[in-house]
């Protein structure tokens, strides 16, 4: 089950069949094979814990192929900026990546970028009035980069404030496509955002059916925006599925 180390990870889409050989990356050559062996439109499989911290009000890891990330969670606490009253709570967002994350070692940082779209991705979520004049602290580590990091920190990251008790209108789930050449892949591999010709990512609430945060990279016609973003939605709500059932067999865990 999703949240048991031991068990098989989730998959969230059709699972491959095709032999593997390495990949070409032309924009005439529509017959090559992803790294991994996936068809384009198949994403990696999912595997979800919570309470993996335990010193954290809430905790996530999530596996993604080689895309490895675990977020803690942290109050409602006190806000530093208490004398500035404000009925809505704060919400502080960090993304960091340990020195042995990425095949250039000792290269581990803070990334302000992913730390900020992190934060925009989760806002719209979250019921900030619930916890007025307090902040809630969400710290995400890469333990490991294997491609489409930012759309798994998020989604890791939401499962965390849930098993923190944090109030949501829903779960937020983060799914990339990269183009490359004539075609569009789903969740892609390190090696294919490396020679893709532009990315797309969607975070949405897929009970609600709201996108949250909409990024768009390198040139797109209104045909293959509109193709990825139905393809990054569509797993979105997939992911949500898997998502939920970590929770619910954590719930069942704890009940015990």
């Amino acid at each position: 089950m999703a949240s048991k180390f031991n068990s098989a990870p989730t998959t969230y889409s059709p699972a491959s069949t095709r032999k593997t050989r390495p990949p070409i990356f032309k924009h005439s050559d529509v017959d090559w094979v992803r790294p991994d062996g996936r068809g384009f439109h198949d994403c990696r499989p999912a595997f979800f814990r919570t309470g993996a911290v335990n010193a954290a009000a809430g905790s996530a890891y999530a596996e993604f192929g080689n895309t490895k990330v675990i977020v803690s969670v942290f109050g409602p606490r006190e806000s530093k900026k208490a004398m500035m009253y404000s009925d809505v709570g704060r919400l502080n967002c960090n993304v960091s990546y340990t020195t042995f994350s990425t095949s250039v070692r000792g290269q581990g940082s803070d990334h302000k970028e992913f730390s900020s779209m992190l934060h925009k991705a989760l806002e719209g979520a979250i019921m900030l009035e619930s916890f007025p004049k307090t902040t809630v602290d969400v710290f995400a580590l890469v333990l490991e980069s294997g491609g489409s990091d930012l759309s798994v920190v998020i989604s890791c990251a939401s499962l965390a404030l849930a098993d923190a008790g944090i109030m949501m209108y829903d779960l937020v789930a983060g799914v990339s496509v990269s183009c490359l050449g004539k075609n569009l892949v789903i969740d892609p591999v390190f090696q294919e955002e490396r020679n893709q010709d532009g990315s797309l990512m969607i975070t949405c609430m897929p009970s609600r059916y709201e996108v949250t945060q909409l990024t768009v990279t390198g040139e797109w016609s209104a045909a293959k925006v509109n193709e990825a973003m139905q393809l990054c939605l569509d797993a979105c709500s997939k992911l949500a599925i898997v998502m939920r059932s970590c929770l619910t067999e954590s719930a069942s865990v704890s009940q015990d």
